[in-house]
């Protein structure tokens, strides 16, 4: 059985019948001559991640089974088992090594695959769009690298073309192959090479993250996960409770969320090591923009500049207090599978001081000066009172709630429902009136620029050639208000980019401007009253 396609899930004639599954090639010659094989070190990898993976289950399986089998017929039974996988992972993986080529011809890169199920898939150059490399820490020992082809289209895996793994110079030879285009002339003063490069007091922004609460959170509940497995969750609540019998509840609680939080900035700071470590942003030569960063997995993202059309200064609420900012890539023809959903697969610039995302903003775009920071339009004060509204909404629903149930059942939820509105009412107001004041929109040169959010800020310039379509939202409050909201939509990045709660014909005349001809037809001059 074989299945033939051509990356959009459409089929094409198999391969002619005289074409051999060893018609191959040193890796030497040139594209397109022949077929190529994986590296096949793939199997050695495989039994090694497959030892790891029975060395760390082997401890846990032992002491489960010493108890009703004895010491040495458990650590028996245990490396039988241990054996069986690793022999089971390499072996299957032998297998897909010697099923699996590619070929790299002058219209398409075509990749077989499979031994009951053959999968032969194919993609055109010209659509590949990113060559992404990665390798984990064993294919950085090895000198190897699992490479992503993608055409940039959300269709699923028919859009991406994986070899896992290769060598490191076959996988540059592949980028520069597949992603070089003619000169583009982009026309402008804007250097080559190295944009912008880590910075190790970057660091500091990591613990002010959203990510900080979620791993100290993530890290108490692994300690009781794993105290759960070997029957000593209740030990370990015991414990705990022995530590603050003397104590105060209010302390008690003020103490575990102080440990909880170290716990969470030290995974933090590891996580962004992790990611960032040897981070560099280069402009290579026939306009591609490429980003390499990690410590232990390396990671290279190549963009090409033509389809670049703006980017995105993101400003989380923790690190805009700290006057920083990250810049995202609005840009189409970045894969975004579900492997790559958290990869921050498109982000130029991590979290760094606000003038330094500016200025790799503006030589990404090889502006002068970032749109981002063109003066913005506020908005009308009604937009103020919408989100004051929403905010104590919010808010006393849930107070409400908690006081009914007070009522009838406990006086304890009175009590909880009192502290939720002495804190709730405050950070809501504030949080509204920075939403507020983060409100904004301005044309600058090329570009449409909006801003929105509080809890996570974003600015989005976005080139207005690459706007297709304009969508008009007002609600039966916001037409009572004169507000309404426009959204640009757009091939790239996210693939819309809204004005909240603009005036009316503030938020129109803006849209008529930023692209010319795309929504007269649907609007209506009014004249002035004499």
């Amino acid at each position: 059985m074989s299945e033939v396609a051509d990356g959009t899930g459409s089929e094409r004639p198999a391969p002619p019948a005289g074409t051999s599954d060893r018609d191959r090639t040193d890796p030497g010659t040139t594209a397109g001559a022949g077929w190529r094989q994986l590296d096949r070190r793939t199997v050695l990898v495989t039994a090694l991640v497959s030892a790891g993976v029975a060395a760390g289950a082997a401890v846990p399986t032992t002491l489960g089974l010493a108890g009703r089998l004895g010491l040495a017929a458990a650590v028996a039974w245990v490396l039988a088992g241990a054996l069986a996988l690793i022999g089971c992972g390499a072996g299957g993986d032998y297998i897909r090594w010697r099923r699996t080529r590619y070929r790299i011809g002058t219209e398409r890169i075509e990749l077989h695959t499979g031994l009951l199920l053959v999968k032969k898939r194919s993609l055109s150059r010209e659509r590949i769009r990113s060559v992404d490399l990665t390798a984990h820490p064993l294919l950085r020992i090895l000198g190897l690298v699992t490479v992503r082809i993608g055409t940039g289209e959300h269709t699923g895996t028919e859009a991406t073309l994986e070899l896992d793994p290769v060598r490191r110079s076959e996988g540059e030879r592949l980028r520069h192959e597949l992603l070089t285009r003619p000169a583009t002339g982009v026309p402008g003063t804007h250097r080559e090479g190295e944009l912008a490069a880590l910075d190790p007091r970057w660091i500091r922004y990591a613990p002010v993250s959203f990510v900080t609460p979620a791993l100290g959170g993530a890290a108490a509940g692994a300690v009781l996960q794993v105290s759960d497995w070997f029957g000593e969750q209740g030990q370990v609540l015991h414990w705990i409770g022995d530590r603050f019998r003397d104590t105060s509840l209010l302390t008690m609680a003020v103490i575990l969320v102080v440990t909880v939080t170290v716990a969470g900035v030290f995974g933090a700071l590891g996580l962004w090591v992790e990611m960032w470590w040897s981070y560099r942003l280069e402009r290579e030569p026939g306009g591609t923009l490429r980003i390499r960063r990690g410590l232990l997995t390396s990671r290279s993202v190549t963009i090409e500049e033509r389809r670049l059309r703006g980017v995105d200064i993101v400003e989380p609420l923790g690190i805009r207090l700290f006057g920083a900012a990250r810049v995202d890539a609005i840009t189409t023809g970045l894969a975004k599978d579900d492997e790559e959903q958290h990869g921050d697969h498109n982000t130029l610039l991590p979290a760094a001081p606000r003038s330094v995302a500016d200025a790799v903003a503006a030589d990404a775009l090889r502006e002068t000066t970032a749109p981002t920071g063109a003066p913005l339009i506020r908005h009308p004060l009604a937009a103020r009172g919408r989100r004051l509204r929403r905010a104590a909404l919010a808010v006393l629903a849930p107070v409400l709630i908690l006081g009914v149930l007070g009522v009838l059942l406990t006086p304890v939820l009175l009590w909880v429902a009192l502290g939720c509105a002495v804190v709730g009412l405050p950070a809501g107001v504030f949080l509204a009136r920075d939403a507020y004041r983060g409100l904004g929109h301005a044309l600058s040169g090329d570009y449409l620029v909006t801003r929105s959010g509080t809890v996570r800020r974003s600015t989005a310039a976005l080139e207005r050639a690459g706007v297709i379509g304009w969508t008009v939202r007002q609600s039966y409050f916001q037409r009572r208000a004169g507000l309404l909201s426009v959204t640009a939509t757009t091939a790239a990045g996210a693939g819309a980019y809204t004005v909240y709660d603009a005036g009316t014909s503030e938020g129109l005349g803006f849209a008529s401007e930023a692209v010319p001809g795309l929504l007269e037809p649907f609007l209506e001059r009014t004249l002035p009253h004499a």
